[in-house]
């Protein structure tokens, strides 16, 4: 009995994607008035209420002396990390940095007309609140790829609020993953009241422009509700693989990667599109050992029963047609030329070439982003970047003879919209020959 779903890619279209691979927001939808009267009470009772929801859906006893982390406390992670992982995570910064850094560009101006100046300048964000999953899970690499960009960017205040463990602390391997960017203020808060309390402010935690990172379902829909009060990054949901591969893919490796991803949660969602059937006979064959003996197995077997296909195609472009359909958050091109099949390619969050390119080292430490656009959002979001935590202001100068030379176009499009102070403002400067 196979494991994975088997189709053909001819069945596919935009219209019934939905078929094959779940994305819904009926679940997300059953949960916003409960979302919204979390939202509600931390607005109105402050700290009060996300002491309240510690001890509710943490388990945890806090009070008002506590909720913030201790200076003290961040410090004293050092001492209780592994050094080799503390080196681990400081090698990813450094690689983190230089990639984000080379996305910044350099304020610009050109002469539009004679005497007419146009261009733009970047300005930072004042404040970023970045939500870090917390309690039984910890990810210091959320830490890294959540503040590298707003570091870069050059963003003053950035906050973290993280749920607490049983033991009314946050793991110290996300305190120092913090303190690495100088991150101090760090909060024990988790779930929607987190995303509540960043965007409203309480006397503890401070308000903030814009807010950042993964979450679980609560946290989303608080995100999404909260969205017209706070900037927020790319909606998100259950991680995604795709993999588009031909006769020259490794079908272990094409295995390997696959369950790579969907091991992180039951609801997580893969994908492999090939136009080689002996390819698709090997992972057939193949895929229930690699399940049986994976670490995560049980996880993996219902993400593979609920959420995966294996889709045959008669060519490499059905395979990128079918991608560009599902436009996933993390795509692998596994072909004899990777970068040829790439130009075909309209939507991804992250996009791996070859086989010595596999997802987890951007999910780590070749300095990509591993905050990406999920459920087809990568038809209209990008992935967490520089220009997320920067605003672009347009500049323009102009000289007298500039003023001229747009004066009459101005005056014409004003005076028919009936703007008369517009074209006055023009006719005034006009008059004056000095």
């Amino acid at each position: 009995m196979d494991s994975i779903r088997i189709v053909n890619s001819e069945e596919i279209s935009e219209n019934n994607i939905s078929q094959f691979i779940p994305r819904t927001q009926t679940e997300l939808d059953s949960i916003r008035e409960s979302v919204n009267d979390i939202i509600n009470n931390v607005k109105i009772n402050k700290d009060k209420a996300l002491i309240d929801y510690a001890e509710k859906f943490d388990n945890v006893e806090l009070d008002i002396s506590n909720l913030q982390v201790a200076e003290k406390e961040i410090n004293e992670a050092y001492e209780k990390i592994d050094n080799s992982l503390l080196e681990a995570l400081r090698y990813a910064k450094k690689n983190l940095i230089n990639f984000h850094q080379a996305q910044k560009k350099e304020e610009w101006s050109i002469e539009i007309e004679s005497g007419v100046f146009a261009g733009q300048v970047y300005r930072p964000l004042d404040s970023v609140g970045i939500y870090v999953p917390g309690g039984k899970a910890i990810y210091p690499s959320t830490v890294l790829m959540a503040a590298t960009p707003a570091f870069v960017a050059g963003v003053r205040n950035i906050i973290i609020c993280s749920p607490p463990q049983e033991n009314k602390k946050i793991a110290p391997e996300i305190l120092v993953a913090a303190k690495e960017f100088e991150i101090s203020q760090i909060f024990k808060v988790g779930g929607a009241q987190a995303i509540a309390a960043m965007t409203f402010g309480t006397k503890t935690v401070p308000k903030v422009q814009k807010i950042v990172g993964p979450g679980n379902k609560w946290v989303n829909v608080a995100k999404q509700l909260l969205s017209t009060q706070v900037a927020i990054d790319t909606p998100a949901g259950p991680s995604e693989i795709l993999i588009i591969a031909d006769e020259s893919a490794n079908y272990e490796q094409v295995i390997l990667d696959f369950l790579s991803q969907i091991e992180h949660d039951q609801e997580n969602i893969g994908v492999i599109v090939t136009s080689s059937k002996d390819l698709v006979e090997k992972i057939r064959n193949n895929i229930d050992s690699f399940v049986d003996n994976a670490d995560r197995r049980d996880i993996i077997k219902t993400a593979l029963k609920n959420n995966s296909v294996l889709i045959k195609a008669k060519n490499i472009e059905e395979c990128i047609r079918v991608s560009n359909i599902i436009a996933p958050e993390h795509l692998e091109i596994l072909t004899n030329n990777p970068r040829e099949v790439m130009k075909n390619i309209k939507s991804a969050g992250a996009i791996f070439l070859g086989q010595f390119s596999p997802v987890p080292l951007g999910d780590y430490s070749a300095g990509t982003n591993h905050i990406l656009p999920t459920g087809g959002n990568a038809k209209k979001y990008s992935g967490l970047n520089v220009y997320d935590f920067l605003k672009t202001i347009d500049v323009l100068e102009c000289n007298r003879d500039g003023l001229e030379t747009l004066s009459d176009s101005t005056m014409k499009i004003a005076q028919f919209e009936g703007l008369f102070g517009h074209k006055k403002s023009i006719e005034e400067r006009l008059k004056d020959k000095n």
